[in-house]
């Protein structure tokens, strides 16, 4: 979770822009918090993936229920006047509160929001392949129809729980390839796996694998796009936080869920503490704060392991929720109007 939450803050300010133009305008020297005078904010990626752990606690992992609770997280998540919701999920979202189920609620699209919520459920699910299937149905479902969403949503499930199963030094990246190819339906997805494997045999740099996947401009918001970044910058570095969340990011495009999800992998290869220290010390949260998410993570272990069917969420001081998107949304928008002036890339 604290890896998804520091990659989601560090590539939140470059969100949409080129690599050369995010270049241009926050140099190429070592990654920093940008977002607000030197610290970093999340976006919704980490919320998702913080409401996905409570629904998670609150039905004991029974598929349905989850949804359930899932689907009223994301009732109350859209009230609290989050920015910069995807419109897949803003639609869904909508359908939920007038009166739609989590069975119906989802439109079709193939947008990343799923993915950036999938990662806590390879863990959660561990060995049990029809559980993992399941909650990644059903967590997609709530929002996105599009087959290539779920499919790449549960990619991010099994990356998830191979990074956790075998660290970052002992991690081979052709085993979970060949494995992810079998656990995958769309030839575009075995394509895309097929890509990977063959930027890393080459031993490519990321600027090298986008170019052979055709993302010059920087990775799109679509699933495709977004995971196959993801992937191969965690197998590429696998036992480098830093070189990973940083070579992602440099791809330019949605940087924020990139990083999320690549961050997600790496912590739960590498741990907590191989997150670079000022990253997570400069994080500005409340009231989802450091402290918060790493008791959350903990309830939810200890949920796990005690094998208890229905443990309580852990208590969020709502309220507060409006406060601090009121404050994000200003400095989105201050973020906005520095983009309409130099420098332009070239």
């Amino acid at each position: 979770m604290l890896g998804s939450a520091v990659g989601d803050a560090l590539g939140l300010p470059r969100e949409g822009l080129s690599a050369r133009r995010a270049a241009r305008m926050f140099g190429a020297g070592p990654l920093q918090h940008r977002f607000a005078v030197g610290r970093g904010m999340m976006s919704d990626d980490t919320e998702h993936l913080c409401m996905v752990v409570q629904a998670l606690l609150a039905s004991g992992g029974e598929p349905d229920a989850f949804a359930r609770s899932l689907a009223w997280r994301l009732r109350g998540w859209l009230v609290g006047l989050p920015a910069g919701t995807g419109w897949a999920t803003l639609r869904a979202g909508l359908r939920l509160w007038v009166g739609y189920s989590w069975k119906t609620s989802g439109v079709f699209s193939a947008g990343n929001g799923p993915a950036m919520r999938a990662g806590i459920l390879g863990l959660y699910a561990g060995e049990d392949d029809e559980r993992l299937r399941r909650l990644v149905h059903r967590s997609t479902r709530i929002t996105h129809t599009d087959p290539l969403a779920e499919e790449g949503a549960l990619l991010v499930a099994l990356a998830a729980r191979y990074a956790a199963r075998h660290g970052g030094d002992a991690l081979e990246p052709a085993v979970f390839l060949a494995d992810a190819r079998v656990a995958v339906t769309d030839d575009r997805w075995r394509e895309v796996l097929d890509l990977v494997a063959v930027a890393l045999e080459r031993n490519s740099t990321p600027d090298k694998f986008a170019e052979s996947a055709g993302l010059i401009g920087g990775v799109s918001g679509f699933i495709v796009h977004t995971v196959a970044a993801s992937l191969f910058c965690w197998l590429r570095y696998a036992g480098d936080f830093r070189a990973g969340v940083e070579g992602v990011i440099r791809l330019g495009g949605d940087t924020d869920s990139t990083a999320a999800i690549t961050g997600g992998l790496l912590g739960a290869a590498l741990g907590a503490e191989a997150i670079p220290a000022e990253w997570c010390d400069r994080l500005c949260e409340w009231p989802r704060s450091v402290n918060w998410m790493m008791r959350l993570a903990e309830r939810l272990s200890d949920a796990t392991s005690a094998n208890v069917a229905d443990a309580a969420p852990l208590p969020l001081f709502w309220p507060g929720l409006i406060v601090r998107n009121l404050c994000f949304g200003v400095i989105v928008l201050l973020h906005a109007l520095r983009r309409m002036f130099p420098p332009y890339a070239t």
